[in-house]
């Protein structure tokens, strides 16, 4: 039967049956030796059965090349959702992203029942402006089916050349029929980290993913808004919502800016070299200032880690809606100087050994994402003892103590624009008053 295969195919089972024996039974392969592998030989038999078939019968003249390619594409993708081939496009594309430029709509996307589920839209791009949002099923695109469609090929339709045109039918939560959304494909820059002064001496500081420089610039933005504050920060909101997740090294960092000690993260794996655990150095860069973490469902991977954390040394209050519940591990294997594979090799664990993994983080206080509107007219204002007529005067003691914090802007703005973050610098504001005033400020 080989003599009629192709010479690729050959090679292959020689490179298969060289490490070991092949072998139907690979359980019997001895425990100490740990390169050995044991190859079932009637399922490679199937397998060069169904690739001849395919050679003499399909339709279109086909490569061995490009049968192969699909072999280890269908192997990886049918572990898990996230482990995958990477060709020379990929591959580029990967090593590009996580330097924060590259092209595309702006959408982290994973599967859910046979169709591609929108994780997360990027801030200030294409997908996020056309108004896609976290949670958002795509089901077609320019109008064919994604049923059960692999990840990569959906992922290749999405892209193309900037200032071409892509139409997603979108199922979303909450609507009665499916949405068309136009998106214009663009060179995605995306800026990781945002942040500006809520009000005096509280902070806010949205991280949009996680890429090798997130904390440095993390860090520079806190500096700036120190000086900008002319003075140290009493508290700070750190925004994770609809961050996708990113280099796992930037997490641990970002962790580690606002931990003294203990551990951030660590992981499990088969392989020896899996297993790692990452510690916090002793600097906190808010000096235990009170801080606030909002997450929701588009909060993934590294933004869990840094969440996750936070909340089990206590350091921070988390708030919003439970996340993602992406708690694995993606090495990057390097096949030659164009293409490697994605491969999972790890689970990672909160500091207290909770998994992430399909259950994400709960927040400490569940809050909603609501839209509040302002009133057309404002109500009578209430009637206080001065306003009455004939009022006792105060006496001869002293007034009321002033407010420990500067009076406020109004929060009208901010509940209009942000419900979210306006409760988070309430409750921020609340800590810092309970620890100034010799409380518990730490979450429990």
């Amino acid at each position: 039967m080989l003599k009629t295969r192709s010479l690729p195919l050959i090679l292959l089972f020689a490179v298969l049956a060289t490490p070991a024996q092949a072998n139907s039974d690979s359980d019997k392969t001895p425990a100490s030796d740990t390169h050995r592998i044991d190859v079932p030989l009637n399922d490679l038999k199937n397998f060069a059965e169904i690739f001849e078939r395919i050679k003499r019968n399909y339709v279109e003249e086909t490569s061995d090349h490009e049968l192969i390619k699909y072999a280890i594409k269908g192997m990886l993708s049918g572990l898990d959702p996230h482990s995958a081939y990477l060709d020379a496009d990929d591959f580029r594309d990967l090593q590009v992203g996580t330097r924060g430029e590259f092209g595309g709509l702006g959408i982290e996307v994973g599967e859910e029942n046979g169709y591609i589920k929108v994780i997360a839209p990027m801030d200030d791009t294409p997908a996020a402006k056309a108004g896609v949002k976290a949670g958002d099923l795509i089901v077609r695109i320019d109008g064919k089916p994604l049923k059960d469609m692999p990840l990569n090929d959906a992922v290749d339709m999405m892209r193309g050349k900037p200032g071409s045109k892509i139409e997603l039918t979108i199922l979303r939560d909450g609507e009665d029929k499916p949405l068309s959304i136009t998106v214009t494909r663009d060179v995605i820059r995306v800026r990781s980290v945002k942040g500006r002064l809520l009000q005096k001496d509280f902070a806010y500081i949205r991280l949009a993913q996680f890429q090798s420089h997130t904390a440095q610039d993390m860090l520079e933005k806190l500096s700036q808004l120190k000086k900008q504050n002319k003075g140290p920060l009493k508290g700070l909101v750190l925004d994770l919502r609809n961050n996708p997740g990113g280099v796992l090294t930037g997490a641990v960092a970002v962790s580690d800016a606002f931990l003294t000690d203990g551990i951030i993260v660590y992981t499990e794996g088969r392989d020896k070299d899996s297993r790692l655990n990452f510690k916090a150095a002793p600097d906190d860069v808010l000096k235990g200032q009170p801080l606030v973490v909002l997450v929701n469902g588009g909060s993934a991977s590294a933004s869990e880690i840094v969440a996750g954390a936070l909340q089990d040394h206590g350091r921070a209050v988390i708030m919003g809606e439970r996340t993602f519940g992406k708690g694995s591990v993606q090495t990057i294997v390097p096949i030659d100087e164009r293409t490697g594979i994605k491969l999972t090799t790890a689970r990672y664990y909160t500091p207290n050994g909770r998994s992430i993994q399909a259950e994400g983080i709960t927040p400490d206080i569940p809050l909603e994402q609501v839209k509040l509107t302002k009133k057309e007219h404002a109500s009578v204002t209430r009637l206080k003892e001065a306003d009455l007529a004939r009022h006792l005067n105060k006496g001869n003691k002293a007034s009321n103590r002033k407010s420990l914090l500067d009076k406020p802007a109004s929060l009208a703005n901010l509940y209009l624009k942000d419900y979210q973050v306006a409760e988070a610098l309430n409750l921020l504001k609340g800590m810092y008053l309970l620890q100034k005033r010799g409380g518990v400020a730490k979450a429990q």
